[in-house]
């Protein structure tokens, strides 16, 4: 299936970050970047602020149909290490020394037809 020149795969991973996005907002987060990337290190997809906390956040989305692991499981070590070297360039970029970082994975889980059953946010 494809929708504007997306596939079906592409639509339910851009419809889960935009919903992790307002799911943050509606809590009183700021959204400072969305899809953060440094050349040869990595992207995240997410970076928000609330209080003291710059939240990076790994999106992974999952349709909810048969015993699939865990989306939250499928964010690997070497993944996991990209991420936080590519949140280290960040706080440098931007001299956020004195925040705290809280690494998470916003697990979004989907019916068949793409609706948004459910969004958690567990940390990594």
């Amino acid at each position: 299936m494809k929708t504007k020149n997306k596939t079906f795969k592409q639509y339910i991973g851009a419809a889960g970050e935009d919903a992790a996005v307002k799911l943050l907002k509606d809590k009183g987060f700021n959204i400072l970047r969305r899809n953060y990337r440094v050349h040869n290190v990595g992207e995240i997809d997410i970076i928000a602020e609330k209080d003291w906390d710059i939240h990076i956040v790994e999106v992974r989305t999952r349709l909810n149909i048969g015993s699939y692991p865990d989306s939250a499981e499928s964010v690997i070590w070497t993944k996991r290490k990209k991420v936080i070297r590519t949140a280290e360039r960040f706080v440098a970029e931007f001299g956020l020394y004195d925040k705290n970082l809280v690494f998470e994975v916003a697990q979004v889980t989907h019916d068949n037809a793409g609706n948004i059953k459910r969004i958690d946010f567990i940390p990594f």
